[in-house]
């Protein structure tokens, strides 16, 4: 009860509250302006938090990301364009509703939903991590490389694209890391006799040059002038009383498919938004009203995206492993502030948890407040030119990048990974396997060193938790393509023998 008691009382503190009202300004901004990721959003204000203490810090970012899942609901449904890649299942039924003059009942419901599935991730967040890491914490060396590996190749797997340009894109991060001190001796390597490298690779200045100069560019290069007007006719705000009604079985649906999916690292507000709105139209009584503007399938995809936002936190404090892109660039944060996730995190800081879950709970309050206020105006900030916003985002990711160690070098990095991302992203690479790579490649190699120091290659196939781990982030890499040729060899086989023909 003490670590509760501790925990709470660190966000009594009125600058805690302060920045807290800051980071859902800012999360709501970021998510209302498409093309703006909370991910390029926490990555960029981590540079400015890092002079600050961890839970002023900590309440910025972490209100920001949870901020960014309600704002981004708002140019899905009024323009059927998704904020965040989150709020991609929103369009399905929230841009039909709002076509149909009922933006206002899309707009309070996605709110309401969104805040239930975020305390419905909190409460896993609560009850799960600390026994998490305990279990977690038995583990050795072999058990830890594993679990490393595990979730390096589920963020290949679901982070888009071929799981071959997945891999190389983790193999690419893996290599990142190996600059600078040996984990094991601590002598210099790769650095060419660059000073600055001796400590690694700045990973702030790479994570913002990946997510925020090459998020940038890539807008600038494929910007296309277009005109499109939002929706400006909300009608009624409220649901009545046979929506609210409809409403109760895709919230408890949604919160469930959230909570899984969210546990699994480096799956998404977006997976589970999709897999939820499938799973609510086979649950429902009128399926036939999916994706034309079923008030259900709304409910659905926002509850189980926001729900995803506590296990992810879970999987990243508990078990050291990024829950999703946002969370790699929260571990960088907390390295720089002396605090190490994982297991061990519980028995030096068990107040933690309870700290970010009471920063997400009361953010969640702000932010729904803020999603309830019958903000007409926000229109107007959907139709601000994307040059303005790409300036803006340039000068900030540079003197960002500049304030975290008054240093040029780190600007120069940013600006050379800026155009590494671009060139990934253009050509079909996703970034996040990069980043997981570089930051987990030392906590990798480190105890893959000492396995093998202690007991050879036995150690690790001698150990039944290792290799189940191994055999399960096997199976994550190999499965997908085995199952995809199988469907298509289905396909081939049942169709007509004249169109194969042909």
């Amino acid at each position: 009860m003490n670590a509760v008691a501790e925990g709470l009382v660190q966000i009594a503190d009125p600058f805690v509250f302060l920045c807290i009202l800051i980071g859902a300004a800012i999360g709501m901004l970021v998510g209302t302006f498409p093309g703006v990721t909370a991910t390029m959003a926490v990555a960029l204000a981590s540079s400015f938090t890092l002079t600050m203490d961890p839970v002023p810090g900590l309440a910025v970012l972490l209100t920001i990301y949870v901020a960014a899942n309600f704002g981004d609901r708002v140019p899905a449904i009024l323009v059927n364009t998704p904020g965040t890649p989150a709020s991609i299942a929103t369009t399905f039924d929230g841009y039909p509703m709002a076509k149909q003059g009922r933006a206002g009942v899309a707009l309070t419901t996605s709110a309401f939903s969104s805040a239930i599935g975020t305390f419905g991730g909190l409460i896993l967040l609560v009850f799960a991590a600390i026994p998490l890491a305990s279990v977690a914490l038995k583990f050795g060396p072999a058990e830890m490389f594993a679990l490393v590996v595990f979730g390096l190749t589920m963020m290949v797997g679901v982070s888009g694209g071929t799981i071959g340009k997945g891999l190389i894109a983790g193999a690419l991060g893996l290599a990142l890391a190996t600059v600078g001190r040996d984990p094991i001796t601590g002598t210099d390597r790769f650095t060419f006799g660059v000073l600055e490298l001796s400590d690694g690779i700045p990973f702030i200045a790479a994570i913002i040059g990946l997510f925020g100069i090459a998020d940038v560019l890539d807008q600038i290069l494929t910007h296309r002038p277009e005109k499109f007007a939002a929706i400006t006719q909300f009608g009624r705000w409220w649901p009545n009383m046979k929506e609210r009604r409809s409403m109760v079985k895709p919230l408890a649906l949604g919160t469930g498919v959230g909570v899984v999916v969210g546990a699994v690292p480096a799956a998404g507000g977006d997976i589970a938004g999709i897999m939820s709105w499938a799973a609510a139209k086979k649950a429902s009584k009128h399926p036939e009203q999916f994706g034309k503007g079923s008030l259900e399938g709304l409910t659905a995809s926002d509850t189980a995206s926001n729900a995803t936002l506590g296990p992810s936190v879970t999987t990243t404090l508990a078990l050291g492993i990024p829950g999703d892109s946002v969370m790699a660039v929260l571990i960088g944060s907390l390295v720089v502030w002396g605090i190490q996730p994982g297991p061990a995190l519980f028995t030096t800081r068990p107040d933690l948890v309870y700290t970010i879950a009471g920063i997400m709970a009361v953010a969640t309050l702000i932010t729904l407040g803020l999603s309830l206020l019958r903000l007409r105006g926000v229109t107007k900030i959907l139709e601000l030119k994307p040059a303005f916003l790409w300036t803006v985002i340039i000068v900030f990711c540079m003197v960002g990048t500049f304030a975290v160690n008054n240093s040029i070098f780190d600007v120069g990095i940013m600006l050379v990974f800026g155009i590494v991302g671009l060139f990934l992203r253009r050509h079909g690479f996703p970034a996040g396997p990069v980043v997981l790579g570089l930051i987990l490649g030392e906590l990798a190699e480190g105890n893959l060193r000492r396995a093998l120091e202690i007991g050879g290659v036995e150690n690790i196939l001698t150990s039944p938790i290792a290799m189940t781990i191994l055999v399960i982030s096997l199976s994550a890499i190999t499965l997908p393509p085995l199952l995809a040729r199988r469907r298509r060899k289905v396909a081939v086989s049942a169709a007509p023998k004249s169109l194969i023909r042909k």
